[in-house]
């Protein structure tokens, strides 16, 4: 989420857009819309009243001094701020983990049900004389040219669908969503709630949906770009070793941590300002795969002589970002690429045992709630299964 570029964009727009911002709108020579200048009205003289309070006068002035555009008073700094953010984080990371392990057990149950039907499909063609090929072939020839081809279209789809893996398959719709917002960026009218819920800033009064919102937020196409192909890069990877849901939660999870590392980061430096992008979230991810599989020989595109193992381009990352953050460089937002990375590192390490390995109480919870009261079939129909020795772990 680290892209802090389009920073001065938002100041220009701020002051020049008359959709934003019609109240703050202003000229910075209003003569030259006529065609002559009008006469400097002489200044009034104003009369001292001797029983003006002075303390008044003084708070006057701090006002006018406050609200002077060429000042540059630094934002007060509020760590208490920073608490519904915390609590937002746990609860969000608790809720994001809790709802991958419902969807897994979910889609576990789907898959047996359906393997089961099929099962009983197959049985029952073995006692049934299916249709010769003069049927299909007289079927075929009743058709139009245009279903004909768009039967075509749909199978060749199909058979592009199939041969992606279910990571690629999962990135496809964080890169659908992302894109979406991206062309949000471009409504004018809509630039307002944009700013207000799509860019991650403490001081801002919005700050806990922004956290997650902002993960998704790109302005710049080259922005989106890098970080979907970096995503995308690892998709099979990581969703091969944690499977899909888990992967879900721990991308929306490494995203809002992300975003909470730059806010403690930019209140206790002062440089308050927005944050946009999915580079938290896909920080976490790399580091997530460069924990687990150090020795994995990696490369870029543009230099494909070049190789080096996994473990040595966390190390380079990290220490990159480490350095701007130290040096306040402010084209990338280094705190939340540190976050990023550093909670991926923890998830392997730790948390996958902590959080992952201990979700039979709730998974159990929610069959049992499925089942019903009397412990019977679940709501929806079908078989009792039981599922939850089965469920895969991941890692």
């Amino acid at each position: 989420m680290a892209w802090r570029g389009f920073i001065q964009w938002t100041k220009e727009e701020l002051c020049s857009s008359s959709t934003l911002f019609t109240k703050t709108r202003f000229s910075l020579h209003p003569q030259q819309r006529c065609g002559f200048r009008k006469a400097q009205r002489k200044p009034e003289i104003r009369k001292e009243n001797p029983e003006q309070n002075p303390a008044s006068d003084l708070g006057e002035a701090a006002a006018k001094k406050k609200t002077h555009p060429g000042s540059s008073v630094p934002p007060p700094r509020k760590p208490g701020q920073l608490f519904r953010p915390l609590v937002f984080t746990v609860g969000f990371t608790g809720c994001s983990f809790g709802a991958a392990a419902i969807l897994q057990y979910e889609s576990v149950k789907f898959r047996v049900e359906t393997a089961m039907e099929e099962a009983k499909e197959e049985k029952l063609k073995k006692h049934e004389q299916s249709h010769d090929t003069a049927y299909w072939h007289n079927w075929w020839n009743q058709l139009s040219d245009f279903q004909k081809q768009m039967i075509v279209l749909m199978s060749v789809v199909d058979d592009w669908w199939s041969r992606k893996t279910e990571g690629q398959k999962t990135v496809m719709g964080v890169i659908a969503l992302n894109t979406v917002v991206l062309c949000c960026w471009r409504i004018p009218y809509m630039q307002r709630s944009m700013l207000k819920y799509f860019t991650s800033n403490p001081a801002s009064k919005t700050r806990c949906l922004p956290m997650v919102l902002s993960s998704f937020s790109h302005y710049s196409i080259l922005h989106m770009m890098a970080n979907m192909y970096v995503l995308w890069t690892f998709s099979t990877s990581v969703v091969s070793l944690l499977g899909r849901e888990q992967f879900l939660a721990v991308y929306l999870s490494g995203g809002v941590f992300s975003t909470f590392i730059s806010y403690i980061c930019k209140t206790a430096t002062g440089r308050l300002g927005p944050s946009l992008g999915a580079s938290g979230a896909v920080m976490t991810v790399l580091a997530a795969v460069c924990t687990k599989m150090p020795e994995a020989q990696l490369g870029i595109v543009l230099l494909p002589m070049l190789s080096f193992t996994a473990g040595t381009a966390l190390k380079a990352l990290v220490a990159f970002d480490t350095v701007g953050l130290l040096l306040g460089w402010r084209m990338l937002d280094h705190a939340a690429h540190l976050g990023g990375a550093l909670f991926g590192l923890w998830y392997i390490s730790y948390g996958h045992g902590l959080i992952w390995r201990k979700r039979e109480p709730l998974v159990k919870f929610w069959h049992d709630l499925r089942r019903g009261p009397s412990g019977g079939a679940p709501p929806g129909g079908g078989t009792s299964l039981q599922l939850i020795p089965k469920v895969s772990s991941g890692v």
